[in-house]
């Protein structure tokens, strides 16, 4: 059923680039690796077998639970019509919010613009919805269209805001917390995706998914700007902070259809009590994570603040398990501003940032690196280390637990997995120990070797924390789909592991601290590094 929302008429009417995106990145990482005492890339050895996962773990095989939120949501009758069929020329049709997430029951504004006499707006859940992916939650009416000023530069930022005067403003009375697609249909056939989280108030006995927003918009070149490239291309002209107050290019949510749709209609799938958030609300109130029995970042989350890094530490520490499901996480420092609605981060700039002379600490650059450095592998247990890279993913650690029921013995390898991004375990960097290497992919970037690692440790407030190692984690759950799209070359075999492993991944740390129900992890740091 569609709820009927009322909407507030204002009377208005009517990738990668630049070598800042590391197109030397062995040779930085290379660099930050000998001040971190990294070792150089090895070939691994083999890995002792290990008889305890021969069997389905406990609660792997587990029904859904039938009485939960997510099952009765996902329950309802999907909406398969909710992917974009055309985008038509960029001023065809265009949005943003006013805010990143909602909670359920608040109001958002959205900003159109079209060169069409009107247009609708659709709000499409994304969920399970056995296998429709989406639900129709509200439409507008015809709201009449208009094409809005060319946005503005400011200052030596160069940050892009669009300014544009609010189209309609939305009530979110009886949206369920999730993930949504706003679809723009102009009557000049144009269709452009806004995203909007409405997010849970409390994450707590839940696995909260933590939408990474920022990176979304690091990525964003509408406008001119993003912060990797300006108008030219080049790294030099990028922003140094840029604003969610524009549209993204393309469909519109591009960052969250790659990296991060398929593992929502995974976990709705499944069943498990689950919770919704982004980077910037785990900023503005760590609260957030009180509680939670697990915390997912998904495929591409490059972009945190230090005191959002700081809530899911303490989150880990009191027993919250951690999955990073793809790879250069928690890689940029940076700062939010104008109540969230900015990201700053001057990068190599850094002695630029206004920060740097008034709270050092607050620098926006790499973690790894100073003033204030701090490496990302103590939270991650791997370290970000190159782009671009193609590679086979290879299993070493056959026997965890997190394989059962995939048939893989060592060696076993899955083309194309690993990539575009990488994450290796590297010794003499900050990293937690007992850690476990479960996957060591040998791999060529930018003409040097190197491996590829998926790794798992726990701590002593009991959480475990798992790292795929790959940027295309969650794309490798669509390989081999209908809906694939992008899937470089992965197969259906791939789709099913990768299915398979993150289904193991989200029952067991959905239980509880995974350290108490699960076996601890096998310290094999020098054996796969000899």
């Amino acid at each position: 059923m569609i709820n009927e929302i009322d909407e507030i008429d204002d009377g208005s009417g009517g990738g990668p680039g630049g070598p800042g995106r590391r197109a030397v990145v062995l040779a930085a990482a290379g660099a930050a690796g000998a001040a971190l005492g990294l070792s150089a890339c090895d070939s691994g050895g083999g890995s002792a077998s290990r008889p305890r996962a021969d069997a389905e773990p406990s609660g792997a095989g587990s029904p859904t639970p039938a009485g939960s939120a997510v099952h009765r949501e996902n329950a309802l009758p999907g909406s398969p019509d909710w992917r974009i069929t055309g985008t038509g020329p960029e001023e065809a049709v265009q949005g943003y919010t006013d805010k990143v997430s909602v909670l359920p029951g608040e109001s958002f504004a959205l900003h159109v613009s079209t060169t069409a006499p009107g247009f609708t707006v659709s709000a499409y859940r994304v969920g399970w919805y056995g296998g429709a992916q989406a639900r129709l939650v509200w439409r507008s009416g015809r709201r009449p269209g208009r094409l809005q000023p060319a946005p503005a530069v400011e200052g030596s930022t160069r940050t892009v805001r669009a300014h544009w005067e609010p189209g309609l403003s939305v009530r979110t009375d009886g949206w369920p917390a999730g993930a949504y697609l706003l679809r723009l249909d102009a009557e000049n056939h144009g269709q452009r995706y806004v995203p909007l989280i409405v997010r849970s108030a409390s994450a707590e006995g839940r696995t909260l998914l933590m939408h990474g927003a920022a990176t979304w918009q690091a990525y964003n070149t509408w406008g001119g700007y993003s912060l990797y490239q300006g108008p030219s291309g080049s790294y030099s002209s990028r922003a140094l902070a840029v604003s969610f107050d524009r549209p993204y290019p393309d469909s519109g949510a591009e960052k969250f259809l790659v990296y991060e749709r398929a593992l929502v209609v995974l976990a709705e799938r499944l069943g498990i009590p689950l919770a919704y958030t982004t980077g910037i609300d785990v900023h503005t109130g760590p609260g957030i994570l009180r509680g939670a029995t697990a915390l997912l970042s998904l495929g591409h989350d490059e972009y945190w603040s230090p005191q959002q890094r700081a809530a899911v530490t303490r989150a880990r520490d009191a027993g919250s398990n951690i999955a990073f499901l793809g790879a250069n996480t928690c890689f940029r420092r940076v700062r939010f501003e104008d109540g969230g609605r900015t990201v700053v981060c001057y990068k190599t700039d850094y002695r630029a940032d206004p920060a740097y002379q008034q709270n050092r600490p607050l620098t926006t650059t790499d973690f790894r690196f100073g003033p204030a450095a701090d490496p990302e592998s103590s939270l991650t247990g791997v370290l970000y280390e190159g782009y671009p890279t193609d590679a086979p993913y290879v299993v070493h650690a056959a026997d965890h637990w997190l394989f059962a029921g995939t048939g893989v013995q060592a060696g076993h390898s899955f083309a194309h997995l690993v990539g575009v991004e990488y994450d290796r375990v590297t010794p003499g960097s900050p990293t937690p120990q007992p850690i476990e290497v479960l996957a060591h992919s040998p791999l060529e970037c930018n003409g040097s070797s190197s491996h590829s690692d998926s790794a798992y440790y726990t701590v002593k407030g009991g959480a475990g924390v798992f790292a795929s190692g790959t940027m295309r984690w969650v794309e490798g759950l669509m390989a081999g789909g209908r809906d694939d799209g992008g899937d470089h070359g992965m197969d259906a075999r791939t789709g099913r592991f990768v299915t398979t492993v993150t289904e193991n991944l989200l029952r067991a740390f959905a239980q509880g601290p995974a350290a108490v129900h699960r076996p601890a992890p096998r310290d094999n740091l020098a054996e796969v590094y000899a």
